[in-house]
């Protein structure tokens, strides 16, 4: 059985980020799915794995991100058992 996470819906929607052609089409489509805080939230949650992968301490991130410091715990946690940040990362420097 698939947990909410890996739903045929999830799955669908993934299927239809892939198709996005470009930041525009990306914006409108998160507009239309997306609150403006989730769109803030998850932009957030970016940042500060971005700047968790330069090595910045919490305290600049804090005043940089606004970020609560149990988010950028919880952001470093998921950067410890995935690849997922950097694999992003790693495609966007090559743009």
């Amino acid at each position: 059985m698939k947990n909410a996470i890996n739903s045929d819906e999830t799955e669908y929607f993934y299927k239809a980020i892939l198709t996005l052609k470009d930041t525009k089409e990306a914006a409108d489509f998160f507009e239309a799915v997306c609150t403006p805080l989730e769109i803030n939230t998850i932009s957030q949650r970016l940042a500060v794995a971005k700047m968790l992968s330069e090595n910045e301490v919490y305290l600049n991130i804090v005043a940089k991100t606004t970020a609560s410091t149990a988010t950028i715990s919880r952001v470093k946690r998921s950067m410890d058992n995935s690849e997922a940040y950097d694999r992003i990362f790693k495609r966007l420097e090559k743009k």
